[in-house]
């Protein structure tokens, strides 16, 4: 070692042990020598134990460190050992004795128990000096003065063996064995990304799938990256069949955005006229783009490959025997970075999509000319091309057959004196030639056509027929035959579902959405998932709400053949999550409902419905019309939303809100009809009475009403300081539409005193609104959740499609269809229920679910129908407890032919019960206590429930769920749960007894007191019977006696046989007196015994 500049040399020594270096710091503050340090001793190797002795000087008080650090091949100054000290003195030379336990990973070989051992390079104990409170203080590179000496390291090969510290079973040391020259390899990192594998139904919105991607974990595929940031190589390889052009002038396909929410390198645009444009941010910092002219057309499978190079793009667009080859070179180099911000494939918040689906997507990060990019599924999407080619057929058909009904009906004359409606059809309609369409089209199309004429006949006498009116008559009707009950031997029948697919193909996807359902769950017929997928895409594509909840259901679970991808299920909720947010402001609309929990396997909700339709509505009827204001307002919020089964009737809503609000007396009246009168929802629009209605409501205490005053001043007179002033108002009270009303003005930068825009501020006032459960708020959390992009919100899909699906399933429109279904139930049509059940089934809302499974069962169909849907709502993120118990009981009393996994089967069950009972359900809790008796094991998460250990003993663990059990009853009644709990006291109480030997010996006394009580009372019941009836005797014989005219000496026998009689029965009367005093004190012994022992009882039982 070779000695740099000493301060002051080793006293004593021949050779230098150290080097010292003084920073810079160091220099002029104070004189040199006050301040010192150096190595006295210190050990050569690496050896555990050895003592490293520092000789140092202080000027004032200082901290002193003493550290030893490793270099790996991987990572360099790793500190595996640190001490600390403190001197006071200052100016006194002093030497610290400092003891090295270094850790096993250098020291010794790895075995069985020094599993993680350190191949180092070097080790090295370094030291040094730090005066106290100086703003270095506690690092070796800021330090004013530091040591440091190399140790010499010894191979990992030739390190002796670490002693023992216990012995290791076999079957782990032979595990062990086997592993210990595992060689662990970094996960293989391609350049080669599928963004999309799974067609995307996109619906020309702006809803589409989000995609970010990370840097390389491998340092040479990172550094490439980096290098291609301002020079890219790189491929976009995307698949598109478009149902319609772009209906404005651009729509995304796919675009990239940046951290600063802005477009960044590429855009892969759809023009209007069925072009496609690039756009691309440039080194130089500006935007270009160039259009390439196609003409692509619909319904065709295109494949778009995009290869940039530097500043040059190749564009490659190909369907059926097409090609299209485009050049272009930017005026500078592309800029691209693909992990700064996100991708979007379709459309996003700032583009909309195409209309038509997007197929496989497949991005090559470091760039290819030979792109492999395959139709895939192909049988599935070519499945669904051959579908929209019928549908189209389906179409022009009927367009056809109408316009030809158009032309064969008169036009109605009108003579003088008679007016239009009596003359429109006085002249016999004219008939329809059936030979305008090729037979083979009849035929094709046979149900169609015979549906489209009886139809039409039904018409003929007034009414038009037309497309909009056909689709939604064909899905009715088809709805209602599709089961046919044959009552002989009750079994059901399904029915052809040709009516069902032209209901589709001519827009009704509500119809999508049922053969969807049929296919995948095979009603009727045998499942087919890739017609289920089919028209799964075909509902969510023509944007209907509950097929784009069916979609995002299916691949949030990855269930049916779907691919679980929460980002494509992001997708499809977040549009629905759009419509719930516009929705829930349209709540009065005829088909839309408030979603009600009613449970069919549940009578009391059954009953409840009942009860609240009939007894709620009449005595709240009863009550508005004796003029009660609130009274007045409850029955009018029933009407205008239909709550509690009642049928909407906004006409006479409105009117008992007039005569609520117009009372002056209920300020949560006055607002609700000031809001109907300024959004002329229901009633004519009038902004001055409302206006005047609000601010009375205001002063009289209404919050909501504040931020009523806030929305006016914002909307109609667009006074933003005043909005604002109303909106804080209302926010600090609580009100949750003020806050996110808040959050909209941070968000578009309109707060009068902080002018610009503020995402952070934004977010955290959705995020505030969003924990009162308001629905626009919760979906911009939602998006904010599914990007990552605003700093300090890092991305969470998973949570983003959790708020969204409950949002979805607050929808009005999913409301009204589980109220027409629990109509049609309460009516006995139980297979239009079915139907509607099963469509809200397939968006996985677990009340649909559960009702759908009890349905099946009542209708008789296959188990599969019922445990298909059972399984579903178990899927679900928040299971009702009830399918959770039924599933369990599915597992713990499976079917005869599953008996051989039973062992399987009951930790299933174990499973469903332990939700059931976090869930809060007593029954769960109480199926445990029974699987717990039995000896199973309950899941973690159950024990951290009910605040258990793996370790507690079996009577604990069953205390503590009983006792959870019977707080979650909240009956007085004896349950189940109670009386188990009391057993368990019980026996706990009898068992601490039995630990005392006076307290047992008091339990004996007791047993023998009760059995010494009954055999008294035994004896003295007898022998009184006995004397009873001797006494009878006597008298009887007394009475004959008196009333006999007989000899004397017949008199005289008779009377020795009473006297003997007469004697016995005093005998026995002086026994009973002398058993009965006998008793009475043998009872009065016993009952303290007993008053004792059940007093011990209780004072252990409580």
């Amino acid at each position: 070692m070779s000695c740099g500049k000493v301060i002051k040399p080793a006293q004593g020594q021949g050779h230098c042990l150290s080097q010292t270096i003084s920073t810079p710091s160091a220099q002029p503050a104070e004189s040199q020598p006050d301040n010192f340090i150096e190595f006295h001793s210190a050990p050569d190797g690496v050896v555990d134990g050895s003592v490293v002795r520092v000789r140092y000087q202080c000027s004032r008080p200082c901290q002193l460190t003493v550290e030893v650090v490793v270099s790996t091949l991987r990572k360099t100054d790793s500190v595996v050992l640190r001490k600390k000290w403190i001197s006071s003195a200052p100016r006194v030379y002093r030497i610290h004795r400092v003891l090295l336990t270094l850790p096993p990973s250098i020291l010794y070989q790895q075995d069985f128990f020094n599993r993680r051992v350190l191949d180092t390079q070097n080790v090295t104990v370094r030291a040094w000096l730090d005066h106290l409170n100086d703003s270095t203080t506690g690092t070796y590179q800021g330090a004013v003065l530091r040591v440091y000496k190399m140790l010499k390291t010894t191979p990992l090969s030739e390190r002796p063996a670490k002693p023992p510290t216990g012995c290791p079973s076999w079957s782990a040391h032979q595990m062990w064995q086997i592993s210990r020259n595992r060689i662990h390899q970094c996960q293989h990192e391609s350049d080669i990304i599928d963004m999309l594998t799974f067609p995307l139904a996109s619906t020309g919105e702006h809803f589409g799938v989000i995609r970010r991607f990370h840097p390389f974990i491998d340092r040479s595929l990172e550094r490439k990256r980096r290098h291609a940031v301002t020079k890219p190589s790189v491929t976009l390889s995307v698949w598109i069949y478009l149902l319609k052009w772009c209906h404005t002038k651009l729509c995304g396909i796919i675009h990239h955005v940046d951290e600063r929410d802005s477009f960044a390198s590429v855009l892969m645009l759809l023009t209007d006229t069925g072009d496609v444009m690039i756009q691309a941010r440039m080194t130089t910092g500006e935007d270009d783009a160039f259009r390439a002219v196609m003409a692509m057309p619909l319904r065709k499978w295109i494949r778009l490959d995009c290869y940039i190079e530097d500043s040059k793009v190749l564009l490659n667009a190909r369907w059926d025997l097409n090609r299209h080859n485009v050049h272009y070179e930017f005026k500078a180099g592309v800029l691209f970075n693909d992990t700064d911000g996100y991708f979007v494939i379709g459309g996003g918040r700032y583009m909309q999509g195409l209309h038509g689906y997007i197929g496989p997507v497949r991005y090559y990060r470091f760039g290819t000319k030979v792109v492999e990019n395959q139709l895939q599924p192909i049988s599935l999407l070519k499945e669904l091309d051959k579908t929209h080619q019928e549908c189209q057929e389906v179409k022009e058909f009927t367009k056809a057959y109408l316009r030809e009904i158009t032309k064969s009906r008169p036009k109605p004359s009108i003579k003088k004196g008679n007016t239009p409606f009596i003359q429109l059809w006085r002249q016999p309609p004219n008939k329809i030639c059936n030979q305008t369409w090729a037979v083979e089209q009849q035929l094709k199309h046979s149900n169609l056509f015979h549906f489209l004429k009886s139809e039409e006949k039904k018409t003929r006498g007034g009414g038009s027929l037309s497309m909009k009116n056909l689709r939604s008559v064909l899905f009715e009707h088809s709805q209602k035959t599709m089961f046919t009950r044959n009552q002989t031997n009750n079994t059901i029948t399904f029915n052809s579902t040709s009516l069902l697919r032209e209901a589709s193909c001519l827009g009704n996807h509500r119809a999508s959405l049922l053969l969807a359902t049929i296919h995948l769950s095979g009603l009727g017929n045998s499942v087919d998932q890739e017609k289920g997928h089919v028209y799964s895409l075909i509902g969510a594509a023509g944007d209907d709400r509950l097929a784009l909840m069916h979609a995002g259901y299916k691949h949030s679970q990855g269930i049916d053949g779907f691919p679980k991808d929460l980002d494509l299920a992001y997708s499809y909720y977040s549009n629905m999550g759009a419509q719930s947010s516009a929705d829930i402001n349209r709540i009065f609309e005829r088909k839309q409902n408030v979603l009600h929990h009613v449970y069919l396997n549940n009578p009391e909700d059954l009953n409840r419905l009942n009860h609240e339709k009939n007894d709620g509505y009449h005595y709240a009827k009863f009550k508005a019309e004796s003029g009660d204001a609130e009274s007045q307002r409850n029955l009018a919020v029933m009407l205008y939303r239909g709550d509690n089964g009642i049928a909407k009737d906004i006409e006479s809503a409105m009117r008992w809100f007039e005569r609520s609000a117009m009372q002056m007396k209920d300020a949560a009246a006055m607002y609700d009809y000031s809001i109907i009168l300024m959004k002329g929802e229901g009633a004519k629009k009038n902004d001055t009475r409302g206006f005047q209605l609000m601010q009375k409501a205001a002063e009289m205490g209404s919050i909501r009403a504040l931020n009523g005053l806030g929305w006016y001043h914002w909307n109609v007179l667009e006074d933003h300081k005043s909005a604002v002033k109303y909106f804080e108002q209302a926010a600090h009270k609580g009100n949750e539409d003020a806050i996110y009303n808040l959050g909209i003005f941070y968000l578009y930068g309109k707060h009068p005193d902080k002018p610009w825009k503020n995402e952070t501020a934004a977010f955290q006032q959705f995020l505030n609104a969003s924990q009162y459960g308001h629905i626009a708020a919760l979906v911009e959390v939602a998006w904010y959740s599914s990007t990552g992009n605003l700093g300090g919100v890092s991305q969470d899909v998973q949570r983003a499609v959790i708020i969204l699906k409950k949002v979805c399933e607050q929808n009005g429109h999913l409301g009204f269809m589980i109220s027409e279904a629990l109509q049609a139930y309460l009516q006995g049509s139980r297979q239009e229920a079915f139907v509607k059940y099963i469509l809200a089934a397939e968006t996985g809302l677990g009340l649909a679910q559960s009702n759908a499974a009890h349905l099946c069962e009542e209708l008789n169909f296959t188990p599969d129908c019922k445990w298909r849907y059972l399984n579903y709502s178990i899927l679900n993120y928040d299971p009702h407890p009830a399918a959770l118990l039924k599933m369990g009981d599915h597992y713990y009393y499976p079917p005869s032919s599953t008996r051989a996994d039973s062992l399987s089967l009951v930790g299933r069950a174990v499973s469903m019960y332990g939700r059931a009972a976090v869930a809060g359900s007593p029954q769960g809790m109480f199926n445990l206590v029974v699987l717990v008796k039995e000896g199973h094991t309950l899941p973690t998460e159950v024990y951290r429930f009910f605040n258990l250990s793996r370790y507690d003993e079996q009577h604990i663990v069953v205390e503590k769920i009983l006792r959870r059990c019977v707080a979650a009853e909240h009956e007085d009644s004896v349950t189940p749960c109670s009386l188990a709990l009391l057993g368990v006291q019980m026996g706990k109480a009898l068992s601490r007894m039995t630990q005392s030997r006076a307290q047992l010996v008091l339990a004996y006394a007791s047993l023998l007191s009760l059995l010494v009580i009954i055999v008294i009372l035994s004896l003295q019941s007898c022998l009184g019977q006995r004397v009873h009836s001797q006494g009878v005797r006597v008298r009887t014989s007394s009475t004959s006696q008196d009333g006999a005219n007989g000899s004397r000496e017949q008199n005289a026998n008779m009377g020795e046989a009473l006297r003997a009689e007469r004697t016995l029965c005093c005998i026995a009367l002086k026994a009973e007196q002398c058993l009965r005093q006998m008793g009475d004190v043998v009872v009065t012994v016993s009952g303290m015994c007993l008053c004792v022992f059940w007093t011990t009882l209780l004072y252990h039982l409580l």
